[in-house]
């Protein structure tokens, strides 16, 4: 397995905000047949401590595998599920999209189509302007049903998950498409990064704690477990792309701002260092609407110095892309940050 290997396996794991167990059991049995001994929280993260040349100061380096997903609301009349969303995003991104639906009192699935109640052009005039939200969206099973009572017989019931096909792809001309690269492509550096360490006998310079977190997409996924001995922590995540911004497919981008304020300005300026000792082509950038495990663990009161950095990816909370590039320029200023002293 590479970094693109794992890309594909994590962005196919099914893994919504609240419904992470079987992700996180992978995390947990990949890094234990690397060799370490990693920690489930009772937040339900994954936590792998790797002990350094110093034990005194440590560091702490986070990705998310929490994603987008929606829950059963409610079950119309005519059998389909009116949704409610986890995470922040908007109805017409998923709007077409093919869907399973998790039954939560049988363990099995039921596949489905994200559509408006108005699609059909043929009977709807308002099919093209009419809003998309929760009212007018639904959930069409493939299933024989047309009523709530035979959605019901299925085991369906509200509060089940709604998962979105990610449709995984990688091109001959190296661009990844996929729902959910915001961030499981980090999760799968930090992975590739932990194997890599392991096969190759590298003791990093201080104890670093890697922490794949399932709460981000909501507001609070690294913002606990933090040991008292970190003074760094490092925040791996998407790049955001769009007008303004300077953050591309191909280059690793260093977010200086985000909605909850500048990130710690030496530390920003180490990572600057390392990209132009190593030659590892980067973008600094300032996301107006985003906010990090970084931030979430700041508002919690921890004192660290703390930085965010990750690829760029096109169309966030969508149909994502990135390119193979700015998978491997974040990497490299990942595994540069690991084996540098501190800022």
């Amino acid at each position: 397995m590479n970094t693109i290997d794992y890309i594909t396996k994590l962005t196919t794991t099914p893994s919504p905000t609240g419904f992470t167990k079987e992700i996180m059991s992978y995390v947990m049995a990949e890094t234990q047949r690397f060799g370490y001994e990693p920690v489930q929280t009772p937040k339900g993260g994954v936590l792998v401590t790797v002990i350094g040349k110093n034990d005194q100061e440590h560091r702490f380096i986070t990705a998310h595998l929490d994603t987008l997903g929606a829950m059963v609301r409610a079950i119309k009349p005519d059998g389909r599920l009116k949704m409610d969303l986890v995470g922040g995003f908007v109805y017409n991104a998923i709007e077409g999209e093919n869907c399973t639906v998790h039954i939560s009192k049988t363990g099995k699935t039921v596949s489905g189509t994200i559509l408006m109640h108005q699609t059909s052009v043929h009977v709807y005039r308002d099919a093209g302007t009419a809003e998309r939200n929760q009212a007018n969206m639904e959930v069409r099973l493939d299933e024989k049903v047309t009523s709530a009572e035979e959605t019901r017989a299925l085991g369906i019931e509200v509060g089940d998950f709604i998962t979105f096909d990610p449709r995984t792809i990688v091109t001959e001309t190296g661009f990844i498409k996929s729902r959910h690269l915001d961030d499981k492509v980090s999760a799968a550096i930090m992975l590739n990064l932990l194997k890599l360490y392991k096969e190759e006998g590298i003791e990093l310079p201080y104890t670093t704690h890697f922490y794949f977190s399932n709460n981000e997409e909501i507001g609070y996924g690294g913002n606990s477990n933090i040991n008292p001995q970190v003074v760094e922590y490092l925040a791996v995540d998407m790049g955001a792309m769009g007008d303004d911004q300077q953050t591309d497919e191909y280059t690793v981008s260093i977010c200086v701002k985000d909605g909850s304020g500048p990130y710690h300005f030496e530390l920003r300026q180490h990572l600057v260092r390392l990209c132009e000792e190593h030659s590892i082509p980067y973008k600094l950038d300032i996301y107006p609407y985003y906010s990090s495990d970084a931030s979430a663990a700041m508002r919690a009161g921890a004192d660290v110095r703390h930085a965010l950095l990750g690829a760029g990816i096109e169309s966030s909370h969508s149909y994502e892309r990135t390119h193979v590039d700015s998978v491997k320029a974040t990497e490299a200023l990942v595994d540069a940050y690991l084996r540098s002293e501190m800022a």
